[in-house]
């Protein structure tokens, strides 16, 4: 019989790949270590991330319709006007020269996870919480207005977190304040701004989880964020600090890099 770890307790095989991501967490991403947890992660513990999402009234019922958008073409998006939420998007992209299918790459790694067997304990909802939130990763960034920077990235990972207790952005708080705690404290206040304006953002705003913003991309972007009360960020909220730098932010990996592992 396979054993599992029993509640409140945490693999030591995984917890070697948890110190790995937290060593440098560019080069050992998120998206593999929340891949690398399910083949031993307590059931409790997967119970408990399943109920969160299920009992709440607002995202229980949309995630229960399973719905995966169609990629977005940036060339059809150019067909929305100026100031609309899909003008905004495709200058995002465009601007940051982000991955037009990044929703896309991520499903192609997941299947390659869900081929080993290492995911047989990733309940449905919560694999449908983790490609669908690839989908509309750039449109909350868009809609927030957290740039696709390793700050912004982090911001938005609290703001997610605060939306709804999902293990994906929980890893990313995790790795980060344990990397700034026992390697690089200069990583400390810019984190914690981070996290920080993202958890009360998020706390604040209407639910941007499971939402069909690929249906709202002719609305005025202004009219969205008002509709799901986000008070917009700006890229100088988070700013890099030029003294005492991070080390992991002098050169990072962009946000959502499907790079090969070791």
């Amino acid at each position: 019989m396979e054993e599992r770890p029993m509640a409140g307790k945490m693999d030591p095989k995984f917890g070697a790949k948890f110190l790995k991501s937290v060593e440098n967490f560019n080069e050992y991403g998120i998206h593999f270590l929340f891949n690398d947890w399910w083949e031993s992660a307590p059931a409790d513990a997967i119970e408990k991330y399943v109920a969160l999402i299920e009992n709440d009234p607002v995202q229980g019922p949309l995630a229960a319709e399973r719905y995966y958008a169609p990629p977005l073409s940036l060339a059809a998006l150019e067909v929305h006007a100026p100031g609309t939420l899909g003008a905004h998007y495709l200058a995002f992209v465009r601007d940051h020269n982000l991955m037009e299918s990044l929703a896309v790459g991520y499903r192609d790694l997941h299947e390659q996870f869900e081929a080993t067997g290492v995911l047989k304990n990733l309940p449905d909802v919560l694999k449908h919480k983790v490609l669908r939130g690839y989908q509309t990763h750039d449109l909350h960034h868009v809609i927030t207005g957290y740039p696709p920077t390793p700050l912004g990235e982090l911001a938005v990972q609290a703001f997610q977190l605060a939306q709804t207790q999902f293990p994906y952005a929980s890893m990313w708080i995790a790795v980060v304040t344990a990397h700034m705690t026992f390697i690089d404290p200069h990583l400390t206040v810019p984190a914690m701004n981070a996290i920080t304006h993202g958890w009360s953002h998020g706390r604040a705003a209407k639910s941007l989880q499971f939402v069909k913003f690929e249906e709202q991309l002719d609305e005025p972007l202004e009219l969205v964020r008002r509709r799901f009360d986000i008070r917009a960020a700006t890229a100088a909220d988070f700013v890099t600090p030029e003294r005492h730098t991070p080390d992991l932010l002098v050169a990072s990996t962009p946000p959502g890099d499907m790079s090969e592992r070791d």
